[in-house]
């Protein structure tokens, strides 16, 4: 099951499907302008250079609305609003993510390699790991690292 849902998660969180989820969503609220457009913005004047000649015996005729319009265009900059915060926090999650795995990955590299430094157990500064004097204190270093005191 945890498989299953890591694949998912990858799959996810390639770029492409999360742009083609933006560009249906969007696609979906410019529908809503274009529609409010010409129902409610053209064909009012087609209606008066027609005489309302287009329009069915049984539907009204078409009515200048303007406020349905701004409405659409309302309800469309909020969507993409919410779209735009959506994907802003996907990213932020992502380099998150990304950065988890890159200070990981360095964690794991770091363990693996071996050491090239010690401490010095005298002056406590760090010195190389096959330092037999400290460069810093001049104090002889034994193999134990235990601090001796000098002669």
């Amino acid at each position: 099951m945890k498989k299953l849902f890591t694949e998912f998660k990858e799959f996810i969180s390639r770029g492409n499907v999360i742009d083609l989820a933006v560009g249906i969503i969007i696609g979906g609220a410019f529908t809503s302008i274009v529609n409010s457009m010409v129902n409610d913005v053209f064909m009012p004047f087609i209606g008066l250079i027609t005489n309302n000649a287009l329009v069915p015996k049984d539907k009204a005729a078409p009515v200048f609305n303007p406020t349905a319009f701004i409405s659409a265009l309302i309800n469309f900059f909020i969507v993409a609003l919410i779209v735009f915060f959506v994907v802003k926090a996907f990213n932020q999650l992502s380099n998150i993510n990304k950065l988890k795995d890159i200070l990981h990955k360095e964690e794991i590299e770091a363990e693996a390699a071996p050491a090239t430094e010690k401490e010095c157990p005298f002056c406590k500064t760090t010195i190389s790991i096959d330092a037999v004097r400290c460069p810093h204190c001049t104090s002889h270093l034994v193999e134990s690292d235990q601090p001796k005191e000098e002669v």
